[in-house]
């Protein structure tokens, strides 16, 4: 793997929180395009216009289940006095040969199936006896069981203006027409449209690979039993699930112990598979921070330009962050704390924003809204640090949940927004306007 140098003339510099995600966005850059399947594409970012090559619908179709019909021949129907039409035939959704509709005449047509030459409307089988004689109807007897129903004649208690109940030809989108606009998440409504106008496969910026290891020789899995002084890895579940819930491809790795040469090999071994790795723990100023430790010395000559570079911010929770690259392909990596808010906060504040910026989109950061503050008491911050509090907004109010202390992990599991309170400000009263981001 590459090597990390701290830059010494930032180890006494005191970023700010703006100034790290600059740093970090003005580094990361969009992947390379490649070719999908549509279902492969899903959750990717476009990087092209889609034009739509054949309209839709391609075809005037029924959007009932009824009879086609000349307007004429249904002028004036009713109950009591009923248009008797001559059915000549059934037309189906996908038929390619169509019968003809002429005076006096009707076609069995079903919800999609086009409408056949000389009909100028459909009436539903509801308006119909249904071709059966006992009056009105609530649906058509099956093909298979009634074939007898494409025949004889049809009852029609009600008239039809002209295209009723038809869907014209382009009235969803025309050819010409601009589909899709480069820069477009593809979701599952656009993965149908794209597979509506005929296209396989899409150009797009693949989702980003991430990778995320949590550091520890306390760390244990969750279905493991805990031992003296031991916790539960909680950090790389919580973060493999914030990646994924931000569009990437996120693979976690198994607790590594307190000792640098395993962290850096466990790295080197996952550069494989990471267009991002992501660290949490180890990065403060501990004799055991093991992320520091080991990927801060000096660089292999033969990969410049690499490095990872450890700085104090002036958030809290948050204060120690890493970031830098690693390895031949120079690829991004971000040490986080290890203290289970402070890791989420970094995540959303820093990571989350690198992971859409590798995916191609302009936005790449949550919303902000401003909200109400609803305490029982003023709200207290450090003096030079941009405090992110864990907050319930909602109805343009946001409260407090749990307390400032970045272990508690369970008052962040109900928590839907961060409280945002500036550097300058060390006090907040309720029922003052704060910055909110909102985390859902």
């Amino acid at each position: 793997m590459s090597s990390a140098a701290t830059r010494p003339a930032d180890q006494d510099h005191l970023w700010s929180v703006d100034e790290h995600l600059e740093d970090i966005l003005a580094t990361v850059r969009p992947l390379e395009p490649i070719e999908l399947h549509l279902l492969d594409a899903q959750g990717c970012v476009l990087v092209e216009d889609v034009t739509v090559p054949v309209s839709l619908p391609p075809f005037d179709n029924s959007s009932m289940d009824g009879y086609a019909v000349r307007v004429a021949d249904v002028a004036g129907a009713s109950e009591e006095f009923p248009a008797v039409l001559e059915v000549v035939g059934d037309v189906a959704a996908g038929q390619a040969d169509l019968l003809h509709v002429g005076p006096g005449q009707a076609a069995r047509i079903m919800t999609g199936a086009p409408l056949p030459p000389g009909a100028e409307a459909v009436v539903p089988v509801e308006w119909t006896d249904g071709g059966l004689g006992e009056g009105p109807v609530s649906g058509m007897r099956a093909s298979s069981l009634a074939p007898e129903g494409a025949e004889g004649h049809v009852h029609v208690y009600r008239s039809a203006q002209a295209r009723a109940h038809v869907r014209a030809r382009g009235s969803d989108v025309r050819a010409g027409d601009r589909a899709l606009e480069a820069g477009t998440v593809l979701g599952p409504p656009q993965i149908g449209l794209l597979a509506a106008i005929g296209r396989g496969t899409v150009r797009v910026r693949p989702r980003p690979r991430v990778v995320v290891m949590s550091t520890g020789s306390e760390l244990v899995q969750p279905d493991e039993s805990l031992g003296s002084g031991q916790i539960h890895d909680s950090n790389s579940f919580a973060l493999t699930a914030a990646a994924r819930d931000a569009g990437a491809i996120a693979y976690r790795v198994g607790a590594v112990p307190d000792d640098p040469e395993t962290l850096r090999s466990t790295i080197e071994d996952q550069l494989v598979r990471a267009d991002l790795m992501v660290t949490t723990g180890g990065v403060s100023v501990g004799a055991y921070d093991v992320v520091k430790e080991a990927l801060s010395y000096a660089g292999d000559e033969d990969e410049p330009g690499s490095g990872v570079d450890f700085r104090k911010l002036a958030m809290q929770p948050g204060k120690p962050q890493g970031f830098g690259s690693v390895g031949p392909d120079h690829t991004p990596l971000l040490a986080l704390p290890g203290n289970p808010v402070s890791s989420y906060v970094s995540f959303e504040l820093f990571v989350r924003p690198a992971i859409r910026a590798l995916m191609g989109l302009e936005d790449v950061h949550r919303p902000k809204v401003r909200a109400t503050l609803t305490a029982q008491r003023a709200l207290s911050s450090p003096k030079g640090r941009r405090q992110f509090l864990r907050g319930l907004h909602a109805d343009g109010e946001v409260s407090p949940v749990g307390g400032a202390g970045s272990h508690l992990v369970a008052a962040l599991a109900h928590a839907n927004a961060l409280i945002v309170v500036p550097e300058d400000v060390e006090s907040v009263e309720p029922g003052t306007e704060v910055e909110v981001v909102l985390l859902g």
